[in-house]
C-alpha cells in the first residue's frame, strides 16, 4: 500500500504513549529530591548557615574560658565533673549549635515556603506526608550534624578533644537534631508570620538550651533545682552528648535516650497529623 503513495507524502509514525511511572509504596525519587533540595539550600549559603554558628560558638568558648580562668590566661581551669572546665564546656557548646541550627533549618524552610506561597508546589507533588516530613526532618538533621563536625574541628585547634564513646555521641547527636528539626517543622506550620517563629526561638529553644547545663554542672544545684533541671529534655541532649567526649554523665544515659526517643515519637506524630489534615497549609 505504501508503494502506491506519492513519494512526497511522508508516512506518520505512530509511537506508544509514555508508560505511567509506578511509585511503589515509597516515592524514593521524590524523597531524595526534596532532601537534596533541603541540603543544597543551606550549603549554598554556608557562610550564614555553617560558618556563622561556628564563629558564635567559638566566641562563647573564648569568653567563658577567659572568665573561668581565675589566674588569668594560661592559669589552670577549675575542674567540673572530674575534667577541666574547658573540656566540660566544649561539648555543651557544640550541642547547642547543632540543636539551634537544626531548628533553624526546618523552621525557615517551611516558613519561607508558606510566606512565598510555593508550599503548594510541594503539597501537589506525589509525595506522602511521611515522605515530606522525613525529607524536611533529615535536612535539619544533616545541617545540625555538619555544624557539629565543623565546630569540633575548629575547637580542636584550641583544645585537644578526646572522644570517650563515639557511639553515644552519634546517638545523642542524631536524637537531638531530629527533635529540634521536628519542632521546627511544627513551629513553622503553626506560625502565621516570622514573628511567631522568633517567639518559639526566644521563649522556648534558647531558654531551654541555656538552662540545660550547657555552661555549668547541674550537680551544683540544690535538690529542687536539680530535679527541675531533669525535667528539661535539653538537659539530656547535652548530658548524653557530653558523656561521649569526657566519660562523665550527670543522669542515666538510658533515661536520656528514652526521653529523647519518646519526645521524637510524639513530635513525629504531631507533624504527620498536621500534614495529613493540612493544618494551616491547605486552608
Amino acid at each position: 500500500m505504501d508503494s502506491l503513495l506519492p513519494s512526497h507524502i511522508a508516512t506518520v509514525q505512530v509511537t506508544a504513549p509514555p508508560a505511567a511511572r509506578i511509585m511503589g509504596r515509597v516515592n524514593w525519587i521524590g524523597l531524595w529530591t526534596l532532601l537534596m533540595k533541603e541540603i543544597r539550600r543551606f550549603v549554598k549559603v554556608y557562610m550564614q548557615t555553617v560558618a556563622a554558628p561556628v564563629v558564635t560558638t567559638l566566641l562563647f568558648y573564648v569568653v567563658f574560658s577567659l572568665a573561668m580562668s581565675p589566674g588569668g590566661a594560661g592559669s589552670p581551669p577549675p575542674l567540673v565533673g572530674g575534667v577541666p572546665f574547658f573540656n566540660f564546656l566544649a561539648p555543651g557548646l557544640i550541642m547547642m549549635a547543632m540543636s539551634q541550627n537544626a531548628f533553624a533549618n526546618t523552621s525557615s524552610s517551611v516558613m519561607i515556603s508558606k510566606v512565598q506561597g510555593n508550599i503548594v508546589d510541594v503539597l501537589m507533588t506525589p509525595i506522602s506526608p511521611v515522605e515530606l516530613a522525613l525529607a524536611w526532618t533529615l535536612g535539619g538533621v544533616v545541617r545540625g550534624l555538619v555544624v557539629g563536625v565543623v565546630t569540633v574541628g575548629v575547637i580542636a585547634l584550641l583544645l585537644p578533644i578526646r572522644v570517650h564513646d563515639l557511639g553515644t555521641i552519634l546517638i545523642f547527636g542524631v536524637l537531638a537534631t531530629m527533635l529540634l528539626s521536628l519542632l521546627g517543622v511544627i513551629g513553622a506550620i503553626w506560625a502565621d508570620k516570622f514573628d511567631h517563629i522568633a517567639a518559639v526561638t526566644n521563649f522556648i529553644v534558647t531558654p531551654l538550651t541555656f538552662l540545660s547545663g550547657t555552661f555549668y554542672s547541674v550537680d551544683r544545684f540544690p535538690p529542687v533545682l536539680r530535679a527541675l533541671s531533669h525535667l528539661n529534655p535539653f538537659f539530656y541532649m547535652i548530658d548524653g552528648f557530653r558523656y561521649g567526649f569526657i566519660g562523665h554523665a550527670e543522669a542515666s544515659l538510658l533515661t536520656g535516650t528514652a526521653v529523647l526517643a519518646g519526645l521524637n515519637a510524639v513530635l513525629w506524630i504531631v507533624t504527620l497529623r498536621m500534614l495529613v489534615t493540612g493544618y494551616k497549609l491547605k486552608s
